[in-house]
């Protein structure tokens, strides 16, 4: 769902396909070839089937772009926002050979070409057959410098899909008791994430006692007991194709002291990180704010993974805030911060907000508290 002021033409402009031409040609590339998923969607708002079939956007660096498409799915594709952005659209049929039908159309003597991040190797070699004398690099090099700098709909969508994940973060307690298992838990939460407004639920983790020390844990029949600590992630996609991502740490009953002591220092450097956030300041420079104050404390070795990672179309893409990045940070790019600290064995905290970065800073996009919620145990 959109709101009134966020249509489809909002969140998916006309003019990006021209401003991924633009920058094909300013990379000194011939044509980008964009596949489904994200990239597609980002184009042009065509949520297309990732099918055997060939379904390819071009977009030529001289040239009209076009999108090739499997016959029997050209209606659903006019049918799409793509279908309203003047570009040609091409049905092949079963008895044609749609890689030869994109060589014909790329420009004359291409030589260089970028395929999607994300497109299945069978067609990167397909299209290495067709087109052998053209040298092939990702387009996710030109594509990433769009999509990092959210508009002011695409911030709109984050927001709402950041309200519906909190939502869900708000009712924890309903689910989250001793006698339970994490599975039990995470399919009702599953559910409250479509409940809440989301299209799909992409992710649960609900990890307690020394299933919290793995930041990825996967659920699984372990029975919640009185004094565990439970990090509980979760995530999903809404309507509008955008992401919601954000960790809270929880304790039924009262958890060991150690672990308040723990999650003291946790919830100071997630919150120096997110009250940091501006522009200019590089994605290292953030990741160390909240690494020094953990290290300070004793648990650096704990802290295993980056800060945080971009989010819009996919829960994980650039910007990531993590050591090593000199990439300054700019109005538009959101990104979770989301210290950790695990000891193996024994349990683990996580915080984790969705942030965007504004003119004056940083907006949260999560406004749920961060305080350690203590569940009846």
């Amino acid at each position: 769902m959109t709101d009134s002021h966020d249509s489809a033409a909002d969140l998916y402009p006309a003019d990006r396909i021209a401003k991924a031409c633009e920058a094909a040609a300013d990379a000194g590339l011939d044509a980008l070839l964009v596949s489904p998923g994200a990239d597609l969607r980002y184009l042009t708002g065509y949520q297309a089937l990732p099918l055997e079939r060939l379904t390819c956007l071009v977009c030529p660096a001289d040239g009209d772009p076009v999108l090739v498409v499997p016959a029997l799915e050209k209606a659903a594709a006019e049918a799409s926002p793509v279908g309203g952005l003047g570009i040609e659209i091409i049905g092949w049929a079963e008895t044609e050979d749609p890689y030869a039908l994109v060589a014909d159309r790329l420009p004359v003597g291409s030589k260089r070409i970028a395929v999607d991040n994300h497109m299945w190797a069978e067609k990167v070699l397909a299209f290495r057959a067709a087109l052998p004398h053209a040298e092939q690099g990702l387009a996710g090099d030109v594509l990433r410098e769009l999509r990092m700098r959210k508009s002011p709909a695409e911030v709109a969508a984050l927001r709402r899909a950041g309200a519906a994940i909190d939502r869900v973060h708000r009712r924890i307690g309903e689910w989250l008791v001793p006698g339970r298992t994490e599975r039990e838990v995470a399919r009702d939460i599953a559910e409250a994430i479509i409940e809440a407004g989301h299209a799909t639920c992409d992710f649960v983790i609900v990890a307690a006692g020394p299933d919290g020390a793995s930041p990825h844990h996967e659920v699984s029949d372990r029975v919640i007991r009185t004094g565990d600590p439970v990090v509980v992630d979760i995530g999903g996609t809404t309507a509008d194709g955008y992401c919601s991502d954000s960790t809270r740490t929880y304790a039924v009953g009262e958890p060991h002291p150690e672990f308040r002591e723990l999650y003291a220092v946790l919830q100071r450097a997630q919150q120096a990180q997110t009250e940091a956030v501006r522009p200019r300041l590089t994605a290292q420079e953030l990741d160390a704010i909240g690494r020094d104050i953990i290290e300070a404390a004793g648990y650096g070795e704990h802290f295993v993974h980056r800060t945080g990672h971009g989010i819009g179309l996919e829960t994980h893409e650039e910007p990531y805030i993590v050591a090593g990045s000199e990439r300054p940070l700019e109005p538009g790019m959101a990104f979770s911060i989301e210290p950790g600290i695990y000891l193996p064995g024994r349990f683990g905290a996580r915080i984790e907000d969705i942030v965007v970065v504004t003119e004056p800073g940083g907006e949260r996009l999560n406004v749920t508290g961060r305080d350690l919620v203590v569940l009846p145990g």
